[in-house]
């Protein structure tokens, strides 16, 4: 995306992780928060 990330874009994992509906079934994730940067390079 050609910039660094804001503190502020986590907010949305964050949402996910916190909420009783969303998430109530993850028990352990390595949740890549990267503008994309793992789905784009391969990892």
């Amino acid at each position: 995306m050609g910039r660094f990330g804001d503190s502020a874009e986590l907010e949305g994992a964050l949402l996910f992780l916190v909420s009783d509906k969303a998430a109530s079934f993850i028990t352990g994730v390595t949740l890549p928060v990267d503008g994309g940067f793992s789905a784009y390079s391969g990892v």
